[in-house]
């Protein structure tokens, strides 16, 4: 999965940075006094960290200071205790929406989705809320398993992805959004496929046909549709039913007439004595299938 670019962070995040810092992030900011940065030891938490001693500022900078070195978990103690310790202050409020990120970094999807909801939830006006949502839906999208697997994560991520969209739909996050739903669509179509092709494994070609069917109907810019055609194809011919093989090949035929998935369906209509042999023209050239099927069907 492609990780956020950290240059993607909003702008209130940015701008409570301090001053000099050059952050990893790939950040510079002004408008802070540069502070006494935190060692990152946990001994000096156990021992010497008192936050109500510390100011707001130097509490979120050493939260910041802390993801930069990667130490995330370290990090979002910080990130919390500015909320804990600072409630009402607006640093509170960057700090959740920072606490999310670095959870996001460490793979603790679900607690990043706890946090950003209900960042989402208490500041639904703020001015990061648009990154709150696209980092949410992230933290879906890096769920999302192999297609042998259950697909709900996938199903959530389109979901929350979308909304997105929805909502900002002239945004950058909007823009990387539909990529991310055409990722996850053909993910989808990708995993009826493969269920699909096992239950034709197991000569289920009801059920088969069913998943292969769903492609063509539902996931339609996939790429994965001319090869849930040939599969139908393939079927009809193996049951007998060669109208609807014929009718299922033509309509591969004139969609994909240079595909792969084209030239082996043709081959098996040729086996199967559904189509005539041209004398003299290779069956597996394209051009040739699709005049061919044309002039058929």
């Amino acid at each position: 999965m492609i990780r956020t670019s950290a240059s993607r962070l909003p702008h209130a995040i940015r701008a409570v940075l301090p001053l000099g810092v050059l952050l990893a992030l790939g950040l510079a900011v002004s408008g802070c006094d540069t502070v006494r940065s935190w060692t990152g030891r946990h001994s000096d938490l156990q021992q010497n960290f008192d936050p109500t001693k510390i100011s707001v500022e130097e509490l979120y900078n050493n939260g910041v200071d802390a993801l930069n070195a990667k130490r995330y978990k370290a990090a979002t103690m910080m990130f919390d205790l500015v909320e804990q310790t600072y409630p009402y202050s607006s640093w509170a409020v960057s700090a959740r929406l920072m606490q999310g990120y670095a959870q996001y970094l460490q793979n603790q999807y679900l607690e990043g989705i706890g946090i950003l909801d209900r960042f989402i939830q208490l500041h639904p006006a703020h001015r990061d809320v648009s990154y709150a949502y696209y980092l949410r839906a992230l933290n879906y999208y890096e769920q999302i398993s192999d297609v042998q697997r259950d697909q709900k994560a996938t199903e959530e991520a389109i979901t929350a992805l979308q909304e997105v969209v929805n909502r900002f739909p002239n945004s950058a996050y909007a823009r990387d959004a539909r990529l991310k739903i055409d990722l996850g669509r053909d993910h989808l179509a990708g995993h009826e496929m493969s269920v699909g092709r096992w239950y034709e494994k197991q000569r289920l070609y009801s059920a088969a046909i069913g998943r292969f069917q769903r492609v063509v109907d539902e996931y339609q810019t996939t790429n994965h549709v001319p090869e849930a055609q040939h599969r139908m194809t393939e079927i009809y011919l193996l049951l007998g039913l060669r109208d609807l093989a014929k009718k299922t090949a033509a309509v591969l035929g004139h969609n994909y007439p240079g595909n792969e998935w084209y030239a082996e369906s043709y081959n098996q209509m040729l086996e199967a004595g559904e189509v005539r042999p041209v004398e003299g023209v290779a069956p597996a050239k394209p051009g040739f299938l699709s005049r061919t099927f044309r002039s058929i069907f």
